[in-house]
């Protein structure tokens, strides 16, 4: 690939958008208000906004390696808060797709050097829903399940955080979870009752 084609593209790009409104850059640096905040994973065949059908302006993405919101991880946190104590959005989203590298590495015993701390997650994941995956003798049906509960993890790591309670408390903030499958292309909503497995917390993980 030659990277110059890029900003040929750009190029294009731009004046596609100008066609259609002469001030839509202009109006695009007064600032955003996003909706959404997702939460997704890098793969590089993953694009947020494409598979969901929206723009620039229309959702503020974090992407990482297998669409992770671990407690500590200082980036995922600062995008969290911003995104809900500062952008106000009323949704956030994470989003795991099927055949996913980083939960495939973390079906394996292997030495992976510094992606072990971050697949160990993925790792405890397993561990949590032991007893449903054993029982799941196919390997590809696991692994696809294994995603689904990754991201069923992550939807309950959002709602821990004091942030989200607090926006749950003050505008019924929605927190989801999805799975892409690259096979079809299509989205799907995993149904995950978050207010039913938060109101199953501990007080310990509970913000008043």
């Amino acid at each position: 690939m030659d990277v110059q084609q890029v900003f040929e593209n750009n190029k294009e790009w731009v004046q596609s958008k100008l066609d259609i409104d002469p001030k839509y850059f202009e109006e695009l640096a007064k600032g955003q208000q996003p909706p959404i905040l997702y939460i997704g994973c890098s793969d590089s065949r993953v694009s947020a906004e494409q598979l969901m059908g929206l723009g620039p302006g229309q959702v503020f993405v974090h992407r990482n390696i297998a669409n992770m919101v671990p407690n500590a991880d200082l980036n995922v946190m600062s995008v969290l808060n911003y995104a809900v104590a500062h952008l106000k959005v009323d949704h956030v989203v994470v989003c795991g797709h099927y055949y996913c590298g980083g939960v495939k590495a973390a079906m394996q015993s292997a030495d992976l050097g510094i992606l072990n701390p971050w697949l160990r997650n993925i790792r405890d994941v397993y561990r949590t829903h032991q007893d449903e995956l054993d029982k799941i003798a196919d390997e590809d049906s696991r692994y696809k399940r294994l995603i689904e509960l990754n991201v069923q993890e992550q939807c309950i790591n959002v709602a821990k955080t004091p942030e989200v309670q607090a926006a749950k408390k003050d505008r019924a903030i929605k927190v989801h979870g999805w799975v892409f499958d690259i096979g079809t292309g299509k989205l799907i909503d995993l149904n995950i009752d978050i207010d039913a497995v938060t109101d199953k917390f501990s007080d310990i993980y509970k913000i008043d």
